[in-house]
Formats: structure tokens, sequence, C-alpha cells
């Protein structure tokens, strides 16, 4: 699929990394953070006590979230550097807000100069962005020297590792070579003249080459061929390793992890671990809650005209799969003049459909009908941002149509998904939706805070202008 989920390029940090670029990629933008609050206070003789030492915290926690790690080494021109400018200057504006937002909320908004913090929150995106230049002009000063590395399997895996350590110049890498057991004419186009030997040569290329990391391809067995050189780089001090192909498997939050020393790879998971499930539930109780607070006017306007308009409930209630694909009741304002319980039986709105009343119209066309699942966020059966929810029947025709149909409910369902915000709102078709599956797979794989408000702010844009809206 065509789409890239997040527009934000976070490198993130591996162990491949020099210790210096790993440091230096983890702590940059969060002690930039902290040291541009403590610039701004010097200025307006303010002390590190009390609350400001709490925004320090606060923001030097909150950085490594809403900013990620420090986007070093990938500047490649000027206009690329000016648009990470832009989409840091965003994600800082998001942490303000953030921070602003609990300040407020514990009493303490008033125990601040705000020349200080609207200082702090003008000068901190471009102290980064600076710092950032600065760290990658560094570390990529020439004279420095290139760890040397092999690889062992002219594979497709073998051929992507090579593109990414050539195109990553903090690693310090320089790929030297491969060694491959086929024949030459075997191998991918323009590579046989890459080729260092078969594996059987491998370890005496190594000793004597200076070489610094061996990187093994191919699959990991208990294959003699494989055994045997692994025993013998024992001899060496090479680094190691054993790089799988794990793409085979369509990754859904791929990552590695242990149970008690038990090494285990993550092939299908919800990306809401650990502090990822609270931060989003926090997000989603405070954009909900600030959301029923400022629509209330409108949704009793709304209940009203949906009450005059025609006959029936004003609240429409349809059984569809939430988190892990157990039943829940969502709730939308009453658009149709036919209340479908969703549950064994399910027809989808079409242009000009003659069960849309004129009331109902104008709130599907604006997406009113949708404010009540401000309730389901509440309650915690929906997401403000996630796949949208299908009724159960609809779920039940397509899951065996689609191959990781189910997969979507890994994640809470959500008012305005990725899927939406790419055009694919509507449609029943079988196409239509293998697409808007594909972007509720791809926002599973890339799911940030930073992606959700992208999404938010696309979705703000594209409500009343909406063609597809029906």
């Amino acid at each position: 699929m065509g789409a890239r989920a997040r527009s934000y390029e976070d490198p993130g940090v591996s162990t491949a990394d020099p210790s210096i670029v790993f440091v230096i990629k983890s702590l940059l933008n969060p002690v930039i953070v902290v040291l541009t609050l403590l610039a701004c206070m010097n200025m307006w003789d303010e002390s590190l006590q009390g609350p400001y030492f709490l925004v320090a915290v606060l923001g030097f926690l909150g950085a490594a979230d809403f900013l990620g790690v420090g986007q070093l080494g990938n500047r490649k021109n000027w206009r690329h550097a000016l648009r990470c400018l832009a989409e840091i200057t965003l994600r800082c504006l998001l942490l303000a807000g953030a921070i602003w937002t609990l300040l407020h909320i514990s009493g303490l908004a008033d125990r601040f100069d705000s020349r200080v913090l609207t200082a702090w929150v003008l000068f901190t995106p471009a102290a980064i962005w600076c710092a950032q230049w600065g760290a990658q002009s560094l570390l990529l000063r020439p004279g420095e020297p290139l760890r040397r590395a092999v690889i062992v399997g002219v594979t497709e895996m073998g051929l992507r590792l090579e593109s990414a350590l050539c195109d990553d110049p903090l690693l310090r890498m320089k790929v030297v070579g491969y060694f491959e057991d086929r024949s030459p004419d075997r191998v991918p186009p323009g590579k046989s003249s890459h080729l260092l030997g078969t594996s059987a040569d491998l370890v005496d290329y190594v000793l004597r080459n200076d070489i610094n990391v061996v990187y093994v391809t191919l699959p990991m067995s208990r294959d003699s061929r494989v055994l045997r050189m692994l025993e013998a780089l024992r001899d060496s001090t090479v680094s190691i390793y054993f790089v799988p192909d794990l793409f085979v498997f369509n990754l859904i939050q791929g990552r590695f992890d242990h149970i008690s020393g038990i090494p285990l790879v993550a092939v299908c998971e919800s990306p809401f671990f650990g502090i990822r499930g609270l931060t989003k539930r926090l997000c989603d109780m405070t954009i909900a809650g600030l959301g029923v607070l400022i629509v209330s006017p409108l949704l009793i306007v709304l209940a009203i005209g949906v009450r005059l308009d025609s006959r029936g409930s004003v609240v429409f209630k349809q059984k569809r799969y939430g988190l892990d694909g157990k039943e829940i009741t969502v709730y939308k304002f009453r658009s149709m003049t036919v209340s479908e319980d969703g549950r064994t039986r399910h027809v989808a709105a079409s242009r000009g459909d003659a069960r849309v009343t004129t009331f109902g119209a104008f709130i599907r066309k604006t997406s009113l009908d949708e404010l009540p699942q401000l309730f389901n966020v509440l309650e915690g059966s929906m997401s403000i941002v996630g796949p949208r929810p299908h009724p159960v029947a609809m779920n039940e025709q397509y899951r065996r149509l689609i191959p990781s149909y189910m997969v979507r409910h890994k994640v809470k369902p959500g008012i305005t998904g990725w899927a939406q915000v790419n055009g694919y709102r509507g449609g029943d078709d079988l196409e239509s939706m293998r697409r808007r599956i594909d972007f509720d797979l791809e926002y599973l794989r890339h799911w940030s805070l930073w992606l959700d408000l992208v999404i938010l702010l696309k979705t703000m844009t594209l409500v009343l202008g909406d063609k597809r809206a029906y």
C-alpha cells in the first residue's frame, strides 16, 4: 500500500549505533527542552523550585514521547530540514498544550510567569532543530574510522540490510561484501562482483581483514553449515548478528521481548502496551470530556432536531465489534427511519437512500450524527482515533473475505480513523473494504500520539467538505 502513516521521520535508536550516537539520539531532545526552560527562567530571574521543577520534569519525560529521539543523519537538504522544523514545532506545541492542561487541572497555572512559559514555547523548537543539526554535523565529521561488516547470504533480507547500513552514515559501517554458497550465476544481478567467497571462507577472511561485524541472513536453524560457522567464529572478537526475515509474517507492532529470559518475537500485538495504553486513555478522556462540555448546547439542539423531524428514538444504538472482537453498543443520533441492531442484518447507506430523513441527511453530511460517540469514549468502549467500528453483521461477512480483517480489533474502535481521512469513509463493496482495512492495519503498525493528532487535524478539515458523506 502506498500510504505512509508517519510523516515525521523518527529513526529510533539501535544497538548498532555507536555509543555516543545512541546516547545523543536518546537524550538530545529531552535535554534541550529542559535547557531551554532554564535559559528562559534565567532571563526573568526565576529559580528552579516548586512548580518550575515540575514543568522541567514533565518537559523531559514528555519530550521522549511527543518528540521521539533526535533526528540525526537524515538532513538531506534545506527543504527537508525546514519540513523537520515545522513538524518539531507542531510536536512542541502539542507537548506544551498537554503540560499547560495539567497545570490548569492541578491549579498551578497562576504560579508561573507567563513570559517564561511563552518564551519557552517559542524558543524550544528552534533550539531542538539547531541542536539536532549541530549534533549531526559533529557526529559526521570526517576522519572517523568505519566499522567493517560482511553479510552471509545474498538474500532479499541481506540486500535490504546492506541498503539500510549504507543509508545511515551515523552507523559508521562499511559493507565489505557477501559470503554465499550458491554459484555466482544464481545471485541477484550486479552482486556477483561483491562475493568474497563461500561460508567456508568466512572465518579466515574475518581473521585476516579486520572485520568488526558479521550479519547472518540465512535461516536460523541447526543446519550443520551454520553451526560450524558460528563455532569457528568464536575464535575471533567479531560481533555476530542473525537477521531473521520476519517481514514474511506481515508484522503488526512486531518487536522482540522476553519472559524470564526466554526470547519472544511479537508478530501481531496491540500498540498500546505499557505506558502507551495509559497515555492513550488519558488523551481520550481529556478530549472527550472537553468535547462534551463544549458541544453540550449543540447536542441538545441536534436531539430536538431529530425528534421534530421524524418519529422514533433520538439516539440510535447498534451492536458493533470493539476491542478484541467483543460486542459493544455504539451511540449515534438517529438519521434514518429504520433502526437495524447491526447484529443479524445491516444494509449500508447509499447516496439518495430513501431511509435517510431530511434532518438525518444534514447530520450525516456534517458527521454531527457521530457526536454521541463521545460518551462511548468516556465509558471506555471507544477511542477518539482508531479503526471505525463496523456492525456485527458486516464484520461476519468480511472477516471471511479479507485476510487479517479481525486484526483491526486489537485496538478500540475510533470516532475517526486513518482510513477515513484518506478517503475511505464509506462504501460497502469488497474493494473499498480491502483498502479501508489496509489503512486500519497501517495505523496499528505505526501508531503514535503524533499520528493521532494528524488524523484529528485532517478530520476537522474534511468534515464540512467531504463529498463522500451521505
